[in-house]
């Protein structure tokens, strides 16, 4: 009997992983991380890893997978993930995709098309031009041959803006022209997708925010990180130049004080669920619920109602086929 695919959005500290682990629980299910950051090793308290304790014996994928230094984009993310749910449901398995990284979730629902290959070389070429010229000029270069996908990309995320210019040179053709969706289209789901979010009033989930964010020094994020500089890991790399991670830097750099770098930690991530939010709630296929309004209990009873009734439909359909 087929089985649904749940996914569980919204913006940070809301409660999405809890969610999740309780409903895995309930349905027989497994976790896929949607995070951007918890795929990678020795990164834990900055990038709120549920601990064991939180998993509660459920398997959680796409956590602890890469090296700080490996890089992800979101096309990994899309062949691997589509891989884990083919599995997961063959085993009789429900797949609970959480996480907060709206591309990455896009990626799987919408089957975006990305380019696959890549060049070292070309990146290598592309990375010291930014040293020697500064990353304007780089993103000048990209200006030239990918108007939009420059107009998109802020000129210090370097990164990304050095994938456009490495996919041009590869194709010929710009990056922003190779995508196969266009982003502000939400086409119909497949009736298996059961496609919820968390929300609540900003000032609760700020409050959240700068609790959680105070929470993650007392555990020892800035031990975290000073621990992965002295392992040779550079603070250059894209996984510590992430939201909690930068500011820890900051901080062992001597560039602020603590307090200073506790109060720009929760400005970067109030900011950040707010650009998390913007981008969720501009879909109308999402089902919300307001943690402010509803109870963990009565959201968990509403969602795996949802799952009921839609496997006595299959049930139905294959019956009387």
């Amino acid at each position: 009997m087929q089985l649904p695919l749940i996914v569980i959005v919204g913006p940070t500290a809301v409660g999405k992983s809890a969610l999740g682990v309780e409903l895995a629980l309930k349905l027989n299910g497994e976790i896929i991380s949607g995070d951007s950051v918890q795929i990678y090793k020795k990164l834990d308290i900055g990038s709120a890893k549920p601990t064991k304790e939180e998993q509660k014996g459920i398997p959680h994928h796409l956590i602890d997978l890469l090296d700080p230094k490996e890089s992800f984009t979101v096309a990994s993310f899309q062949i691997i993930t589509k891989k884990l749910i083919r599995d997961l449901q063959e085993r009789k398995k429900t797949p609970i995709i959480v996480g907060g990284t709206g591309l990455y979730i896009r990626s799987i629902l919408d089957d975006f098309a990305f380019p696959q290959e890549g060049s070292e070389e070309i990146k290598k070429k592309w990375h010291e031009y930014a040293k020697v010229y500064g990353n304007i000029a780089l993103h000048s270069k990209l200006e030239e041959v990918d108007p939009v996908s420059a107009s998109r990309l802020h000129p210090n995320d370097t990164f990304r803006v050095i994938r456009a210019l490495e996919v041009y040179e590869l194709t010929g053709k710009p990056l922003s022209e190779q995508r196969s969706y266009k982003e502000k289209e939400y086409p119909e789901l497949d009736a298996s997708v059961i496609y919820v979010g968390l929300k609540a009033p900003r000032e609760i989930i700020y409050d959240r925010i700068n609790k959680r964010c105070e929470n993650m020094i007392k555990q020892g994020l800035i031990e975290e990180v000073k621990n992965l500089l002295n392992e040779g890991y550079s603070p250059k790399l894209k996984a510590l130049q992430s939201i909690g991670y930068r500011h820890s830097i900051y901080y062992l750099k001597g560039l602020v004080t603590l307090n200073e770098m506790l109060r720009i930690f929760q400005r970067d991530t109030r900011r950040f669920a707010k650009r998390q939010l913007t981008w969720f709630l501009r879909d109308p296929r999402i089902t919300w619920y307001d943690i402010s309004e509803l109870s963990l209990e009565d959201i968990l009873f509403d969602i795996v109602s949802t799952c009921t009734v839609f496997q006595s439909r299959v049930q139905l359909n294959e019956k009387y086929k």
